[in-house]
């Protein structure tokens, strides 16, 4: 959860400051020595929001009430309902950032997280739409651009109006703002200036992190832009044409624009909120969506570096795997791979050899992270050399590659199916460990293979299990899988296997002449979101996929 603790200490020792403050001026009016207001003093103050506002003083320094002047007999009480309701004001506004950062926490990804951002500071700030640019300023990405009310045709509207004129193209790219910033009047009472922009830890009021404004920022350290209010956008004497144009089609009236970007995580982007008229947030508003934001930049840089972990996983995975797949006649391939957050050890393999057979691999080694994958290439690589030499006999292949894995890597197991293909006479030999059973699709049928149970390599002191030969018909596909596949659906292996049955028949006609279009409409179908973001993007949740089709002519 994030820490709002700072507010809280900001907001006690600011309380505090105001009710000595003000027993001294109480002190004064009533010509009395300085002391504890006598409102501490009170024996029953009522509660606020659950809170009691009394503050019991120590025995030694209880002291009888001095005289009351009557000139000032309406002044008693006036104080501490002020503090009551500031204090008041003060517990709304941590309810609200502990409900806010509560949802910001639970998101998992940085779309979904820059969408709770858009949402939640325009509760803060009264607006009804906005939008989010993720920039980071390293330039290694990802960049997307995030819109709250806005469709997707009105963002890129929004885009064309040159950045530099823009609030959070200023923002993003450094520039300072065309107006000066508003200096507020001096409040009158002492209350006035506990807690604002200048007292909170984490409100954006511009200049360097932990530097006062105006003051040369330290070596390492990074300059934070401040936010910009344009209250007017439409009554501004110098506004670019364009962005003009734009503002009276899409129908705002006023930004405020605030940056993400804190020292410990640099300079990540912006986000900027529309008003529909004329506006621009209150003090108030602008401190509590400054605290927010630093905390929603801390969270995003956090996404940030498990996004980036992610996609390298992916990348070194995909590296591992090959990177296109043999032609060979007579047959025709497509595979799809999807990694796991963490990385795991699911492969595949199609190699040609001689004589036009063709090998064909999948499996999957126990464990995740880097070292599953290092075992994953290290395997497949071996299983390819095995193949080279003996391929026409997939139990000879399978035996040598368990007796490497139990003398090189003991406390390592996993599957493995190996088939030796002969595409001109549609035959298939094939033998697996431990190993999901491959599927055959045609128009006529849609079976699974049944081959002989067998344990996982690494497993027993001996492994040996026999082989099964099918030949597949013209236009039919075999597909080979993990059981990653069988995983993602949530549900238990049998009725797993029997949605992917039925996702194997319900292939369309028109898609069964294609193995690429067959693997996609089964992702399609078991995994909704097992399509998105291409073949070498990571899935968010869940275990590594792998399927390989070949569909024989």
């Amino acid at each position: 959860m994030l820490d709002i603790a700072p507010l809280v200490r900001v907001h006690v020792d600011a309380l505090l400051a105001a009710q000595i403050d003000m027993g001294v001026c109480d002190a004064i009016e009533r010509n009395a020595p300085v002391g504890k207001p006598s409102d501490m003093s009170a024996p029953h103050l009522p509660k606020v929001a659950g809170i009691d506002s009394t503050v019991p003083s120590p025995a030694h320094t209880t002291a009888p009430a001095p005289p009351v002047n009557p000139s000032s007999a309406a002044l008693p009480g006036i104080p501490g309902a002020l503090i009551q309701d500031r204090l008041a004001g003060w517990v709304s506004d941590l309810t609200t950032l502990h409900e806010l950062t509560e949802r910001l926490i639970k998101t998992g990804s940085l779309d979904e997280a820059l969408r709770e951002v858009l949402r939640a500071g325009a509760a803060l700030v009264g607006a009804r739409r906005g939008m989010a640019v993720f920039e980071p300023a390293d330039g290694r990405g990802p960049a997307s651009t995030i819109g709250l009310g806005l469709a997707h045709a009105e963002l890129g509207t929004i885009e064309t109006v040159p950045r530099s004129v823009t609030s959070y193209g200023r923002i993003l790219d450094g520039l300072p703002e065309p107006a000066a910033p508003r200096s507020p009047a001096a409040p009158a009472d002492p209350l006035a200036t506990a807690g604002t922009a200048e007292a909170r830890p984490g409100s954006a009021t511009g200049a360097t992190v932990g530097i006062p404004s105006g003051t040369a920022a330290a070596p390492g350290s990074i300059t934070i832009p401040d936010p910009i209010a344009v209250p007017d956008l439409l009554s501004e004497p110098e506004l670019d044409p364009r962005h003009r144009e734009v503002a009276a089609r899409l129908g705002y009236a006023a930004s405020y624009a605030l940056p993400l970007a804190t020292e410990a995580a640099g300079k990540l982007g912006a986000v900027v909120w529309l008003y529909d008229e004329p506006a621009e947030p209150v003090e108030r508003q602008r401190d509590l969506v400054g605290l927010y934001g630093r905390y929603a930049t801390e969270h995003l840089a956090r996404l940030l570096d498990l996004e980036r972990a992610r996609v390298q996983v992916a990348t070194v995975a995909e590296e591992l795997l090959p990177s296109r797949l043999p032609r060979v006649p007579g047959v025709q391939l497509a595979a799809r791979h999807r990694t796991g957050p963490q990385g795991g050890g699911d492969w595949y393999d199609a190699l040609p050899l001689p004589e036009g057979a063709l090998g064909l691999a999948v499996g999957s080694v126990s464990g995740t992270g880097p070292s599953a994958l290092a075992a994953m290439g290290r395997l497949r690589a071996s299983l390819r050399a095995y193949a080279v030499m003996e391929g026409e006999d997939p139990v000879a292949v399978l035996s040598d590659l368990e007796l490497l894995l139990r003398l090189t890597e003991p406390a390592r197991s996993a599957t493995a199916l190996f088939a030796y293909s002969e595409p001109k006479q549609r035959k298939l030999v094939l033998a697996g460990a431990g190993h999901t059973p491959p599927l055959i699709i045609g128009e006529h049928r849609t079976e699974f293979v049944e081959t002989s149970l067998s344990a996982p390599l690494g497993m027993l002191a001996c492994w040996e299990a026999p082989s099964v030969e099918i030949a597949p018909a013209p236009g039919e596909t075999v597909l080979l899988y993990t059981d990653g596949l069988l995983r993602r659906t949530g549900d238990p292996m049998d009725r797993a296997f029997a949605r992917l049955h039925a996702a194997a028949a319900s292939v369309p006609k028109a898609d069964r002449s294609d193995p690429g279009a067959v693997a996609d409409h089964i992702l399609r179908t078991l995994v909704p979101e097992g399509l998105g973001g291409g073949d070498a993007a990571p899935d968010v949740d869940g275990e590594d996929v792998v399927l390989l089709a070949a569909r024989f002519d």
